[in-house]
């Protein structure tokens, strides 16, 4: 029974490491559509089809039979569909986070950051909403996050002060936990603690694991990671996160079926 992630681009690695981490039985599949990436700048409508279509991908091929939806914009707009769509079980990074995030904070102030997109989406804050409407929550789009880190830059002074820059406003509203809402964002955690170490910070890929425990897996182990679209970058990021397994390239004449 295998697993499935995919992800707009990369940064979705940060979940499939800890996946493999806590699954070393499991054949577990990657995709990041690089080719088309970023997802945030796209309608809802072509978010629903790309990710139905990596989702067929991986059912295809490999038989998936749980699929992880590793992309925070995928997550907010296309779950509805997927589930309606697939016949397997389907889990997002979304759910993990909030929930983790009403069970640590103490003061009822949390801070969300995340891509444009996740944040214009509102999903999130929906979420936590629903748990408690007694939360004040502070969000905050970070689109320098993501250049950043896929340019491999996770420290120094640059980095520091583009951090503050997009953190102390939130930090000034006295949150005590923040929701890491991408999939790269995780890479910056380091930094981030080392400038606010009294934050609580909740990192889905970390989370993601209790969410499919009660399933049982016994194949082989095996791993892949495809990509639609290769460049210098992402294999500066996939070195970082997973140097130990290469990627494979697929055409997307193999990906658009619909």
């Amino acid at each position: 029974m295998p697993i499935g992630i995919f992800d707009s681009g990369i940064g979705g690695l940060t979940v499939f490491k800890e996946i493999e981490k806590n699954f070393p039985l499991s054949d577990i599949y990657y995709i990041g559509d690089t080719a088309r990436v970023p997802y945030g700048n796209k309608s809802q409508n072509t978010i629903i089809r790309y990710s139905i279509e990596l989702a067929s991908f991986l059912i295809r091929n490999f038989n998936i039979d749980t699929l992880v939806v590793a992309c925070n914009t995928a997550s907010s707009f296309a779950m509805d569909k997927l589930k309606t769509y697939l016949n397997i079980p389907v889990i997002d990074v979304i759910t993990p986070g909030v929930e983790n995030a009403i069970n640590t904070t103490k003061n009822k102030k949390i801070g969300i950051i995340g891509t444009q997109a996740t944040i214009r989406s509102g999903s999130y804050v929906e979420k936590l909403r629903q748990k408690d409407k007694n939360i004040k929550i502070f969000s905050k789009a970070c689109p320098l996050f993501v250049p950043l880190i896929e340019e491999g830059r996770l420290k120094g002074k640059i980095t520091r002060l583009i951090i503050k820059d997009y953190l102390d406003p939130l930090v000034e509203k006295g949150i005590d936990t923040l929701i890491l809402g991408c999939t790269h964002y995780p890479l910056l955690k380091e930094e981030i603690l080392n400038l606010y170490p009294e934050l609580n910070l909740v990192d889905s890929s970390n989370l993601i694991s209790s969410y499919i425990k009660d399933f049982t897996y016994r194949e082989k182990g095996q791993r892949r990671i495809f990509i639609t679209d290769n460049s210098p970058a992402f294999k500066t990021l996939k070195n970082i996160i997973v140097p130990d397994i290469e990627f494979e390239t697929v055409e997307l004449n193999e990906i658009c079926s619909l």
